[in-house]
């Protein structure tokens, strides 16, 4: 069995769960932009944005690499570049009450 027929279940593996952190980070991320609408506070506005950062940093990479062929380091720098600022805005967002 050749190396890329071997890697073929992982990488479907991997597509699944992207999707699915995908799907249930965007669904975290608009209840807590509805939550910022119906309330105008604003350390919800910031936990939405950081919610929102941390969904598209972890799926960003693999996409970068498949659809715009960028080089797949660079695209986990850049992935973890953006959950960091998620993280930091979402620490921001707990810590402005």
């Amino acid at each position: 069995m050749s190396f890329y027929a071997a890697a073929m279940p992982t990488a479907i593996a991997l597509a699944i769960v992207k999707t699915l952190v995908l799907t249930v980070g965007g669904i975290i991320t608009f209840f807590a932009y509805k939550a910022y609408r119906r309330t105008r506070q604003p350390a919800l506005g910031y936990l939405a944005l950081g919610f929102g950062l941390v969904t598209l940093g972890l799926v960003l990479a693999g996409m970068l690499y498949e659809l715009l062929s960028v080089p797949l380091m660079r695209g986990v720098l850049l992935e973890s570049l953006l959950v960091l600022a998620g993280f930091i805005v979402i620490a921001y967002s707990l810590y402005v009450t």
